[in-house]
């Protein structure tokens, strides 16, 4: 066996050039982005989306918010009780359905993300900053047609947030 070769593997799928690679990084990038431009806002990326979708809807249910932002449940009513804990949101249980939480933005909520509004925007552009304006356009594009495709699969995923 010493004298034998190994046959020749086929080189391996490159990570910088795997969809799920490259959309995890960026991901990760923008994550970054958005807390160093709203750090001083003490909120996540999720946190701000539920904000934003609560200012959207006026008053949603836990379930409702959770498919707004294609989360589980579980995980958005984390971030919600968190969000309730500093004032941004109220949350009363509905009378018809005493297992269901009506949400919405307190004041203190709905001035918090008018604060944030500028930087938050900021992440997002600078996420793609390295884009020509057409190519951000494009991407946009791009990532709202898969996104639209696989809507009716979709599958809410858990989230740090």
């Amino acid at each position: 066996m010493a004298g034998r070769r190994a046959p020749k593997r086929e080189d391996p799928w490159p990570l910088e050039q795997r969809p799920g690679y490259l959309i995890r990084r960026l991901h990760q990038i923008h994550v970054a982005l958005f807390q160093e431009k709203c750090a001083a806002f003490e909120i996540t990326p999720l946190q701000y989306s539920l904000l934003t979708a609560l200012a959207k809807r006026g008053t949603a249910d836990q379930t409702t918010l959770a498919a707004d932002i294609a989360l589980d449940r579980t995980t958005t009513t984390g971030a919600l009780k968190r969000l309730q804990s500093r004032g941004f949101v109220d949350r009363s249980i509905e009378r018809r359905d005493r297992r269901s939480q009506i949400c919405r933005l307190t004041r203190t909520g709905a001035a918090l993300l008018r604060k944030m509004e500028k930087s938050a925007h900021a992440a997002h552009l600078e996420t793609v900053a390295d884009l020509s304006k057409a190519d951000q356009r494009r991407l946009i594009a791009l990532m709202q047609q898969i996104v639209t495709a696989r809507s009716g699969q979709r599958q809410t995923a858990s989230a740090p947030d």
